[in-house]
C-alpha cells in the first residue's frame, strides 16, 4: 500500500524495526520501508524543527503528493571540532510537529542504516564547495551532498524542498541533481526570520540572551550591503556589510559576494550587472555560535 497524503493506513512491523502509525503518520526506520514513499514531496532535515522547517513542510504539503520528512543528524557534514555531539536532538517534539502538520511519514534512520560498513561513496562538487562556508568547513559540503544523494536514493522523491538560508547547500544540491539526471524537482524556499531579522536556525538555541540581541546585526549588515549595490562596486558592497557586522561585535568568518548561477567570483572593482543575480553571504561567530545568512541582490 502506497502512502497517501495525510490519510495513511496504520500497520506494524515486528522486532526492533518498528513502523508506528500514531495519528495516521508512519515512522520509517529501514530502507525497505521507504518503498511506499516513492514519488513523494520530500523535506530532508536534521531535526530540532523550527518555523523555517515548518515553512518547508507546508510548501511540500501543498503538492498533491504524500509529504515525507527525514530526521537524521548527519555525522559526515561535521568537522572534528564541530558540534555534532551537542547538536540539538528533539525527536518527540519533531514527531509531534510533523503529526500536527499532516505529514504522511517520517524517515528516522540510524547511522548504521544510512552508512552501513560497506558504504564507500563520497559525492563532491569542488567548484561549488571550495568557497564561502567551504573555506573554513573542509569536507562539509561533501558530507551534505553525500547524505542528500543517499536520502534521494532511499526515499526516491519526485520533489524536494530546501531553504535559501543555506544557499550554498541549495545551489550544490541543484547542481548534483542536474548533473546526475536524478529527475527530482528542487524547490528553494525563502528564509524565515524572527521579527528582528535573525534567520531561524536550530543553532539559535545555543545563543545566550546577550548573544541573541547581537545576532540580528548579521542580517542588518547584509541588508546595508544590498542597498549599496545599486550604485557601488562589488568591493564596496562587501566592505559596507563587513564594517557594520564587525562593528556590531560579531566575529567574521567571511563576507563575500558570488554569482548565484555558479558561485563564481565577481570583480571587486566593477559594479554589479543588473541582469544577473548575486548572493551576498556571510558567516560569523556570535560568542561560540556560528551563524550564517545571505541576501540575494537583483
Amino acid at each position: 500500500m502506497r502512502l497517501r497524503p495525510a490519510r495513511l493506513q496504520c500497520s506494524r512491523l515486528s522486532g526492533r524495526d518498528i513502523l508506528l502509525a500514531e495519528g495516521n503518520m508512519k515512522i520509517l526506520q529501514k530502507v525497505e520501508e521507504c518503498s511506499e514513499s516513492y514519488g513523494c514531496s520530500f523535506v530532508p532535515t536534521m531535526g530540532a524543527l523550527h518555523k523555517g522547517h515548518i515553512t518547508l513542510i507546508e510548501a511540500a504539503l501543498k503538492t498533491d503528493r504524500p509529504c515525507v520528512v527525514s530526521i537524521f543528524v548527519n555525522p559526515k557534514q561535521f568537522g572534528p571540532k564541530e558540534d555534532y555531539s551537542k547538536y540539538p536532538r528533539m525527536p518527540d517534539s519533531d514527531l509531534a510537529i510533523c503529526r500536527q502538520l499532516g505529514v504522511s511519514a517520517v524517515f528516522m534512520p540510524d547511522e548504521k542504516i544510512m552508512y552501513p560498513p560497506e558504504f564507500k561513496t563520497v559525492v563532491s562538487i569542488p567548484t561549488l564547495s571550495n568557497c564561502l562556508c567551504g573555506l573554513s568547513r573542509k569536507g562539509h559540503f561533501d558530507g551534505v551532498a553525500t547524505v542528500v544523494a543517499r536520502l534521494f536514493g532511499i526515499v526516491k522523491p519526485a520533489e524536494a524542498f530546501f531553504g535559501w538560508k543555506d544557499a550554498q547547500q541549495l545551489i550544490i544540491i541543484k547542481r548534483m541533481v542536474d548533473d546526475l539526471a536524478l529527475g527530482i524537482k528542487i524547490h528553494g524556499i525563502e528564509t524565515v526570520r524572527e521579527a528582528d531579522g535573525l534567520a531561524l536556525s536550530s543553532r539559535n538555541l545555543y545563543l545566550s540572551d546577550a548573544e541573541r540581541k547581537t545576532a540580528p546585526n548579521l542580517y542588518k549588515g547584509l541588508k546595508l550591503g544590498e542597498a549599496a549595490a545599486q550604485n557601488s562596486t562589488a568591493g564596496v558592497v562587501i566592505e559596507t556589510a563587513r564594517q557594520y557586522i564587525e562593528s556590531s561585535g560579531l566575529m567574521i568568518d567571511y563576507v563575500d559576494l558570488r554569482r548565484i548561477s555558479d558561485l563564481s567570483a565577481v570583480d571587486y572593482q566593477k559594479k554589479l550587472d543588473a541582469k544577473e543575480q548575486y548572493l551576498l553571504a556571510s558567516a560569523v561567530f556570535c560568542g561560540s555560535v556560528r551563524l550564517i545568512d545571505n541576501v540575494k541582490i537583483f
